[in-house]
């Protein structure tokens, strides 16, 4: 299966979706054509599907705009508190999803524009991940879901005396997340010292999304400093952080890309999209990484829908795209292209999907393991400020790594930061 790579492919995708909108740009109209503005954090594999669409329908014509995972939220929301300024179709990640059903009137309501015969095409938690409370709402259709895995550099493994087959590997931590950070200490002892993961803000979040309850409650109480699971994850994550096995990278970053190929740590919490971005990172070292079962069961990181802001003057054009954009058939299409995961089950007894392997991941199994993963999730409620929160949250995590506060002190900023949600 081949892989697009992700940043790279970045300036090619925009450059061929600025090549379909001839003169037009923002949603105007040239010549009897429609350029419909798709707002997206990342390159989600969309490139080909504009052009096929745009043959499909030749008065269709596309502008992508790519923004980094952070600028692309905070833009959006200040094009929707402004009401003006959003893309036509816009990316919304799952952190986010929850603040946005919050005000459904800020975008168009799908159920109105034909949405709701399709309600049996999603996984049933994806689809009411966009609905509004009331259930009168819906504000975006699903792309991906991020079912976690765990990928590892088999070298490093077999330096440090470790097994390096996937099962074995798996069979590693099976129990829980207190056996992960087990065999970090093995690592780490058989290494002299040498990084088990990347940093600690995955690990952390990975053992929230696995949690019955998350940062909130389903009044949307914040509940981090009383719910005993949040707890938990903090205080193993800062155990892991004190025996030296983050290497304390920032997420996104240039030295954490560098880190993939350099093979500065072994361990990655790994959803399906991750594969793509660690392939595009690392294309020196196919068949050094492989992919295990994640510790502490089956959770869900990231994935997204997409929405279509009020203030778009194509809604009608917008819904009929993001239609046939996220139906089964195209959804595989992106899964072969980058590696995000489909949403629609329909697809998971299909040996197109589960038949596939990845040849850079030493030909593991990824439509099966991903599979399994998505289909063993246990939705948990998202409360409407979710991806602010965990960042908050991380950021505590990254001031222990950086040696400037205490665990205690940490903690006790990130209950003092979060007053202000």
């Amino acid at each position: 299966m081949k892989t697009r790579p992700i940043r790279a492919a970045m300036a090619a995708a925009a450059a061929a979706a600025l090549a379909l909108t001839a003169a037009c740009s923002g949603g105007g109209d040239d010549g009897g054509k429609i350029t419909l503005s798709v707002g997206l954090f990342g390159d989600f594999g969309f490139g080909p599907l504009y052009e096929e669409y745009s043959k499909l329908h030749p008065e269709i014509e596309f502008e992508e705009r790519i923004a980094e995972f952070a600028d692309h939220h905070t833009n959006l929301t200040t094009h929707l508190a402004t009401g003006s300024g959003s893309a036509d179709i816009e990316a919304v990640e799952v952190g986010y999803i929850s603040q946005y059903t919050a005000q459904p009137d800020r975008f168009h309501n799908l159920l109105d524009l034909g949405a709701a015969d399709l309600e049996g095409q999603w996984l049933d938690w994806k689809w009411q991940q966009a609905l509004s409370k009331d259930g009168e709402s819906l504000i975006g259709l699903g792309t991906d879901v991020g079912g976690m895995a765990m990928c590892y550099r088999r070298d490093l493994f077999e330096a440090a005396g470790l097994p390096v087959e996937r099962d074995e590997v798996s069979a590693l931590w099976a129990g829980s997340w207190e056996d992960y950070v087990a065999v970090g200490r093995q690592y780490s002892e058989a290494t002299g010292g040498d990084y088990f993961f990347e940093s600690s803000g995955n690990m952390f979040r990975a053992m929230v999304e696995q949690a019955d309850e998350g940062v909130y409650d389903r009044e949307d109480n914040l509940v981090v400093e009383s719910n005993p699971a949040i707890g938990d994850a903090w205080d193993l994550t800062v155990e892991a952080i004190e025996a030296g096995m983050s290497n304390r990278l920032q997420a996104w970053t240039p030295e954490w890309n560098a880190g993939f190929n350099e093979g500065t740590f072994a361990t990655i919490i790994c959803p399906a999209w991750m594969t793509s971005y660690i392939e595009t990172n690392a294309p020196d070292s196919a068949g050094l990484w492989d992919i295990a079962t994640v510790p502490g069961g089956a959770g869900n990181m990231g994935g997204s829908h997409l929405v279509l802001p009020a203030q778009g003057d194509h809604p009608e054009e917008a819904y009929e795209f993001i239609e046939w954009l996220t139906a089964p058939e195209q959804q595989l299409k992106v899964f072969e292209s980058t590696g995000n995961f489909p949403s629609t089950p329909e697809l998971y007894e299909d040996a197109a999907l589960t038949g596939m392997t990845k040849t850079y991941f030493n030909d593991a199994p990824v439509g099966q393991i991903f599979t399994a993963a998505a289909q063993a999730v246990q939705p948990q409620y998202q409360g409407p400020l979710q991806g602010d929160v965990l960042a908050t949250i991380g950021q505590g995590l990254g001031r222990i790594e950086d040696g400037s506060q205490t665990p205690e002190e940490a903690w006790s900023q990130v209950l003092g930061d979060l007053e202000s949600f």
